[in-house]
């Protein structure tokens, strides 16, 4: 499915968790559904149990634990009890159970410790999620990375591979960065990827001074140069799916019209080589 079924994710983060958007989505066909523990201050699960029970079953339905409330405000942790702690909060608060959980973000927790330690700590940390699936807390099970080099160094060849790999995806991503997570990938033998977010966030601005349409196969006419971003970001890296946050249904709907173009490869072959070239230079 890498790049030739392409399907869209609603994310959930930074949004309102309004019904409109998810009934929306349904109507576009948008079937899977992205959200996290901590989004919405921590309410995010609750919240859509409250106000789209009824919508729940329509989703395929992932959700991210590894984040949790501090006394400074958030704190990030690996400890495989509160993560299967949040795993069971997360399925009591919606309602069933996610299909997919990932784990949050790990390298919030390795940067500070030796190859060795956070090596052993991130595989106490996939294989309580491991646990999880395999005690139908969830389907399945991975992990979502926004900075994959910390996961690079720790080493993950002998970790249990995820079933899923959620990375950063798109034209604002770095070639070290896409370097480093198409090789973890490789070496960790991830089931599936899953892009996030193509638009940097929201930076609207780069597509005035940048336009990718040259790297969607003609005829493209009518397409926008933020939907050839986002159809482009399928394949910086490969991904099965690319996660997308909006609140707008018009926005979506163009998102989805976007899935129907073909990428012209080669020139993102082209691309790839060129930031190579003068990443050595």
């Amino acid at each position: 499915m890498h790049g030739a079924d392409p399907h869209l994710v609603l994310g959930l983060h930074r949004s309102r968790h309004h019904r409109d958007i998810l009934t929306a989505a349904l109507d576009l066909g948008v079937t899977a559904l992205d959200t996290a523990a901590p989004y919405l201050g921590f309410r995010s699960h609750a919240v859509l149990a409250e106000t789209a029970a009824d919508l729940l079953p329509k989703f395929t339905l992932s959700t991210k634990v590894g984040f949790f409330p501090g006394a400074g405000g958030v704190e990030h942790s690996l400890d495989p009890g509160r993560l299967r702690l949040a795993i069971e909060k997360a399925t009591q608060e919606l309602g069933r159970e996610p299909d997919t959980v990932l784990l949050h973000n790990p390298e919030r927790s390795l940067t500070s410790l030796s190859p060795t330690d956070g090596h052993a700590l991130l595989g106490s940390a996939c294989t309580a999620l491991v646990d999880a699936a395999r005690e139908g807390l969830c389907r399945t099970w991975g992990v979502s990375s926004w900075d994959t080099r910390p996961l690079g160094m720790v080493g993950v060849g002998d970790l249990p591979s995820p079933d899923v790999l959620m990375v950063r995806a798109g034209f604002l991503v770095g070639i070290a960065l896409l370097d480093t997570t198409a090789v973890l990938g490789r070496v960790w033998q991830a089931g599936e990827t899953w892009g996030m977010s193509p638009f940097g966030g929201g930076n609207g601005n780069a597509w005035e001074d940048f336009d990718p349409r040259p790297f969607l196969r003609p005829p493209h006419d009518g397409l926008s140069r933020v939907q050839a971003a986002f159809r482009t970001a399928f394949h910086l890296p490969s991904a099965a799916a690319v996660a997308v946050g909006t609140d707008n249904p018009v926005h979506l709907a163009e998102l989805v019209q976007a899935l129907g173009a073909d990428v012209d490869t080669t020139a993102v072959s082209q691309y790839l080589r060129a930031l190579h070239g003068h990443r050595q230079s």
